[in-house]
């Protein structure tokens, strides 16, 4: 076999192993997409029913609500804009399946634990701040504040911009809520 026949082989291997490397990765990604954007869903789910359930205070929790629908949204449409072509930031989401599985797990515990029980306004803020501070929703929120790295991190930084700082304002909320709510 002639030395440039061996190049073009080669070449074309390592062609082959790029593509086949993209399409693992991106296979990940989409996986890390889904179950984010699962978890939104399940957090919102979560507010949704503090807002129902919370007369005093359902329009804070209707606002989250809305948000985090917004934010598995801005998932969704992300997903299936850029990632066959690459350019999906891929900060915006946590790094490992399963810590996001597990916060999907732990929301839908709560979701349960709450069932039929009505919670205290303190004890939603509680579970709420909690929910905000794991991996999925961390992450989310860690992205749309960092200094945007690229045009694209900026457009979706900027088409969520009213949508931030959820750990903050519920604790915010906590702190004015009298001490025996």
């Amino acid at each position: 076999m002639g030395y440039r026949k061996l190049l073009r082989l080669l070449d074309k291997a390592v062609g082959l192993c790029k593509l086949v490397a993209s399409t693992m990765n991106n296979e990940l990604l989409i996986e890390l997409i889904d179950e984010s954007i699962a978890l939104e869903l399940n957090v919102a789910s979560i507010y949704k029913f503090f807002s129902e359930s919370i007369t005093h205070d359902s329009d804070f929790w209707w606002q989250l609500h809305l948000e985090e629908k917004s934010h598995a949204t801005l998932l969704r449409s992300g997903k299936e804009s850029f990632i066959k072509r690459g350019r999906f930031p891929r900060d915006i989401v946590a790094d490992s399946i399963r810590d996001l599985k597990e916060a999907n797990e732990n929301a839908a515990a709560m979701l349960g634990q709450f069932d039929g029980a009505r919670p205290g306004r303190r004890e939603a803020c509680k579970a709420a701040i909690e929910l905000e501070q794991q991996a999925g929703e961390s992450h989310f929120m860690k992205f749309m504040e960092k200094d945007a790295e690229s045009a694209l991190e900026s457009v979706f930084q900027q088409l969520n911009r009213s949508d931030k700082g959820h750990e903050r304002r519920i604790k915010e909320h906590l702190a004015s809520l009298p001490a025996d709510a």
